[in-house]
């Protein structure tokens, strides 16, 4: 916020009661960016609403993506994942089976 009449910056405190985790986060970041504090806060403010703010970071606008790269070549007719969500989902799954290790079992039971 500008001060009136003397454009001058005029700041809020905020007091912030973290955990010893956070403190410690808080001061490996001040260190590796080379900055205060209050500016390693300010700037993951900043981080945070454009996070939200921008729909491809967005966690629920981001299932809207799932399926990049699932269409047919041209010429093939497209399906509707709408109408056949299970089947791609399925064959998702499978596909992630192949890259598992065939030495390590899958699903927690054993043979």
């Amino acid at each position: 916020m500008i001060h009136e009449g003397k454009g001058r910056r005029v700041s809020e405190p905020v007091q912030v009661y973290l955990a010893a985790t956070e403190r410690d986060r808080l001061e490996r970041l001040r260190v590796t960016l080379d900055t205060t504090k209050s500016d390693v806060l300010r700037r993951g403010l900043e981080a945070l609403e454009l996070q939200l703010s921008d729909p491809d970071l967005h966690p629920a606008l981001s299932i809207i993506g799932i399926f990049c790269g699932t269409r047919p070549p041209p010429g093939e007719p497209h399906a509707d994942v709408a109408r056949d969500h299970d089947e791609f989902l399925t064959a998702g799954e499978i596909d992630a089976w192949s890259l598992d290790s065939p030495d390590e079992p899958r699903g927690g039971a054993s043979g």
